[in-house]
């Protein structure tokens, strides 16, 4: 079974694209061991085919080198933080075994990111308790309860807990996003508008970017907020 050094749970495809590709690339090219779980197959999108979105996701995997990426096909807007969705995510967190997850951000315009955020949180505390029983395969897995889950920022504005510097990692950022063709403005495309095809999406993220990144004094960065207080015992550690 493939250890994660670092899961990503994404409500949509794009989702962890759009909210920390960067992050993803820059602890890829560490040597880290990074894959992604996508809830749903974004099928309610204005744009695109849930078959289309798959194979954008393939793409996208193969620019950001991914360990492993996986798709639930959890019913698109309809999906809950319950029962039967719980346990899916448990086995998944069971299966890789992550030191650190990512989620989606914690409150947003789109109500499936608030929602991956509070299931994504549930599950990974649940995940640890050994008398919830799940298993893969035919084979029992044993309890995992990652050290910590850090929620990506997308749409709207929160104040981050931190941010990670993606400088060197813009344009590997760009290129996933990139990969999911059906999603942005295209010129020639005939299918209807929607909020991420105006043209004006992708400058946004690159000035959100900008913000963040202004605010560690680099050129691009990504924020996160955190689920507890996180801490050190080296202020040399810090940036």
């Amino acid at each position: 079974m493939t250890k994660l050094d670092i899961l990503v749970f994404a409500a949509h495809p794009d989702d962890a694209e759009l909210g920390c590709s960067g992050t993803i690339a820059s602890h890829v090219a560490r040597g880290h061991r990074v894959g992604v779980v996508d809830f749903t197959q974004g099928e309610m999108g204005t744009r695109g085919t849930p078959e289309l979105r798959l194979q954008e996701a393939e793409a996208s995997s193969k620019i950001l080198k991914l360990t492993a990426r996986e798709n639930l096909g959890f019913k698109d807007i309809y999906y809950q933080n319950d029962e039967s969705h719980q346990l899916k995510l448990i086995e998944m967190i069971r299966k890789y075994r992550p030191e650190i997850v990512l989620a989606n951000a914690i409150s947003d315009r789109h109500p499936d990111h608030g929602k991956g955020s509070s299931l994504a949180t549930t599950a990974c505390f649940m995940s640890g308790l050994r008398k919830i029983e799940t298993e893969l395969d035919g084979v029992q897995q044993e309890a995992w309860r990652p050290k910590f889950v850090y929620h990506y920022i997308q749409n709207n504005y929160i104040e981050p807990d931190f941010v990670v510097d993606i400088t060197a990692y813009w344009q590997t950022k760009i290129d996933s996003i990139l990969a999911f063709q059906s999603q942005f403005y295209d010129a020639s495309s005939e299918e209807p508008k929607s909020f991420i095809s105006d043209p004006e999406f992708l400058p946004f993220i690159e000035a959100r970017a900008r913000e963040f990144g202004h605010k560690i004094l680099t050129k691009y960065g990504e924020g996160f907020n955190v689920e507890r207080m996180i801490g050190t015992d080296n202020l040399f550690d810090l940036k």
